[in-house]
């Protein structure tokens, strides 16, 4: 099998996020593209399984080394690429792909006749349940002051749901001492394993 070893988020080689791209999947088996990618044991690896368009786009599925995905942010530029450069072998204004969560579409710029910049358009965000400041702040081991009260805590999803937390700064970030009982609980209690924290201070 073909496959190819893609550098996203990055303007040099061995570097930004890694991706592990396979062509010719359409005969591989769900259970054999779960192996391959705990195999790469990179944060995901995507399969290409159709190698010509279908329904306006190519079928791709993402894996982690754990299970699948329907849809991820650097997986679908890099398996875009993969597409326009190795499938298509020419420029194309907008690469489609098909995924889990629906039709996700890539669009090109080009310099000197090559890539130079990719967007994507994922799903429009639908959004859960909030959960209450003392609650995450108790799980996560911090003052109920080191969450932002500007934002919610909330369930948010372009495919893949995250608990998203507005926290206030870096040392907030710093001080978190995970109470997994908790954190186990609160998974238990919605459709998601990811908890999402940000803050606006930077380094």
């Amino acid at each position: 099998m073909r496959f190819y070893i893609v550098d996203v988020f990055a303007e040099s080689r061995l570097s930004g996020n890694q991706l592990a791209v396979f062509r010719d999947c359409a005969k591989l088996s769900t259970a054999s593209m779960q192996k391959i990618a705990q195999e790469m044991h990179y944060s995901e690896t995507t399969f290409i399984t159709s190698e010509e368009p279908h329904n306006g786009g190519y079928d791709v599925r993402v894996f982690t080394p754990g299970y699948e995905l329907p849809f991820a942010g650097h997986p679908t530029l890099g398996t875009a690429y993969v597409v326009q450069s190795q499938v298509i072998g020419k420029p194309a204004g907008k690469v489609v792909l098909n995924m889990k969560v629906g039709q996700i579409p890539v669009t090109f710029s080009y310099r000197d006749g090559a890539p130079d910049i990719l967007w994507m358009k994922q799903k429009n965000p639908t959004f859960g349940g909030t959960f209450s400041r003392e609650r995450i702040a108790k799980m996560l081991g911090l003052k109920v002051s080191d969450i932002d009260p500007k934002f919610p805590v909330r369930l948010v999803s372009t495919g893949v749901p995250f608990i998203i937390v507005p926290l206030t700064g870096l040392k907030a970030i710093k001080g978190i001492k995970v109470d997994r009982t908790s954190l186990a609980q609160l998974f238990k209690e919605t459709d998601t394993a990811v908890i999402l924290l940000f803050s606006p201070q930077t380094y």
